[in-house]
């Protein structure tokens, strides 16, 4: 029996990263349910949509987009109403049309879909490339397929996913894949601020593509940097279990009814 990936993204159904992987996919055999926005949602994080009803369009068989949905909106749907509760064996999410790393965890669909699937207990990757310039995506799809083969056969631990960043130099020149921490930050902050023809200020949010942390040992932006397919596993439960020694250490609760 074909194995059943399930594929989403956060930038919508006509992303060249997103066609390149589900290609890859289909041609190495595995079973393919597309689901995705209707437009690019980066930014969209892990939300939800509670305050409006979401509408689920066909584009072509096992291919789906949801009508002003986020990312973990296309999993919950396409997990519960198209699949019915038919559990895939692998979530891909991707592949980014720019990188997720240090700090854009916290923001990207693209995680925040596989961070969804993981809530569903199905092991789940997110991909992404190192840097939005020129991206080749069929041989990033080629390398994302090696990731892809090894977890269908040996699976994840249990309430951890993975966040890939793939660099986008020629296939041939990648130095080989690491085990990477979190890093710090990928971008320089930016508001711009427009006038409307009344006067009314607007700002757009943003940042440049200019990665700031320095080249620390082991982290997602030093491998891209160095030629190398970032592997960062994230796990669900963001507890600090030393944090919690800590403060304990300190007396945190008794000061809090002290006062």
């Amino acid at each position: 029996m074909k194995k059943l990936v399930f594929l989403t993204n956060d930038d919508g159904y006509q992303s060249k990263g997103l066609l390149a992987i589900r290609q890859e996919l289909l041609k190495a055999g595995y079973e393919v349910i597309t689901v995705t926005p209707d437009r690019n949602m980066s930014g969209a994080s892990h939300s939800l949509t509670f305050t409006r009803p979401l509408k689920i369009v066909e584009l072509e068989k096992n291919f789906y987009y949801i009508a002003d949905g986020t990312p973990a909106d296309c999993v919950h749907l396409g997990l519960n109403i198209i699949l019915n509760g038919r559990k895939p064996d692998l979530l891909v999410s991707g592949i980014n049309t720019g990188p997720n790393i240090g700090n854009d965890v916290f923001y990207s669909g693209t995680v925040g879909a596989a961070r969804e699937g993981t809530l569903f207990d199905i092991p789940s990757v997110a991909f992404s490339v190192g840097s939005s310039k020129n991206p080749n995506y069929q041989e990033i799809a080629q390398v994302a397929m090696k990731i892809i083969n090894v977890v269908i056969l040996q699976g994840l631990p249990k309430g951890v996913f993975l966040n890939v960043n793939i660099p986008t130099i020629p296939k041939n020149q990648i130095k080989g894949f690491l085990l990477t921490k979190q890093g710090r930050s990928a971008y320089k902050e930016e508001i711009v601020k427009y006038l409307s023809p009344s006067k009314e200020e607007y700002y757009w949010i943003g940042g440049e593509e200019a990665l700031l942390e320095e080249c620390q040992p082991g982290t997602d932006y030093t491998a891209i940097k160095e030629g190398f397919v970032s592997i960062t596993p994230i796990k669900l439960d963001l507890t600090d279990y030393q944090a919690i020694d800590e403060l304990d250490k300190k007396d945190f609760l008794s000061e809090i009814m002290r006062i």
